[in-house]
């Protein structure tokens, strides 16, 4: 599975179809089978002003629901994130309200996606159970449990053993540490029987004081850490089996 997020050419984040639209051409292309996942988060930050804290400061990045999901509607990947966290995160908080979280749910399953619901603490998992329970979201679900993030879940061994516990019966779900927590939560999940990831997104380093050079060399350590604890890497198809994912052309848009 990769996870795709998308920039402008002078790095700034973008939500542009256009960005989207051509690394996912440029995926379903390519001579390798991978299951494209690509993010929703972008759009939901906001910054209050120092003078008027109503009044958004540069750098707020608020969109409507629909324009978060439109690269979704038009280019119907595997996968989605569907981030469910209202919290405090660097300069800005970041808000996720039920209402817009439905009607991206609503979006992502008129495309056919299916969302990749990432948790941020307790409190977004009771919220993604209660879309469950209510019909707005499909079981069983998948489930990303994100640690290690300042002010949301602490990447422990007894935060993830807990969060685990509030998980819908039967649900598909993994979890991943950001920096230094990336290895060793990693094989807390495995050891949990929870699914991984690893990537430059969460973590820059390989080791201490050693900058990763790529994503690949992540996921080359990622690999062998799993083989000595006796894991095994699904390939595409058995990840499609697995997480009941169906490959699908994408319709005209």
């Amino acid at each position: 599975i990769v996870h795709i997020h998308v920039r402008h050419p002078d790095g700034r984040p973008s939500m542009e179809l256009a960005h989207y639209r051509e690394v996912v051409e440029r995926l379903r292309a390519a001579d390798e089978d991978v299951i494209i996942n690509l993010t929703t988060g972008p759009g939901g930050r906001f910054i209050p002003g120092d003078d008027d804290p109503s009044v958004a400061a540069p750098g707020t990045t608020l969109l409507p629901p629909e324009r978060r999901v439109a690269h979704i509607a038009a280019l119907r990947p595997e996968l989605c994130s569907l981030d469910f966290n209202t919290m405090y995160s660097g300069s800005s908080v970041v808000i996720n309200t039920p209402r817009n979280l439905a009607v991206m749910a609503e979006v992502i399953a008129e495309a056919g996606v299916r969302p990749e619901l990432e948790v941020f603490d307790t409190g977004d998992i009771q919220l993604a159970n209660h879309f469950i329970s209510d019909g707005k979201l499909d079981a069983p679900a998948l489930f990303q449990i994100v640690l290690g993030v300042r002010y949301g879940a602490i990447a422990t061994p007894e935060t993830l053993m807990y969060m685990k516990t509030l998980l819908p019966a039967g649900s598909h779900w993994g979890a991943f540490g950001i920096g230094r927590w990336e290895f060793p939560m990693l094989a807390q999940t495995w050891l949990l029987g929870g699914h991984v990831r690893v990537g430059l997104e969460d973590n820059i380093y390989l080791e201490k004081g050693v900058l990763a050079e790529s994503n690949a060399v992540l996921v080359s350590k990622a690999v062998r850490i799993l083989k000595e604890l006796g894991g095994s890497v699904a390939t595409p198809a058995q990840a499609r089996e697995i997480l009941r994912l169906k490959k699908q052309d994408p319709k005209p848009a």
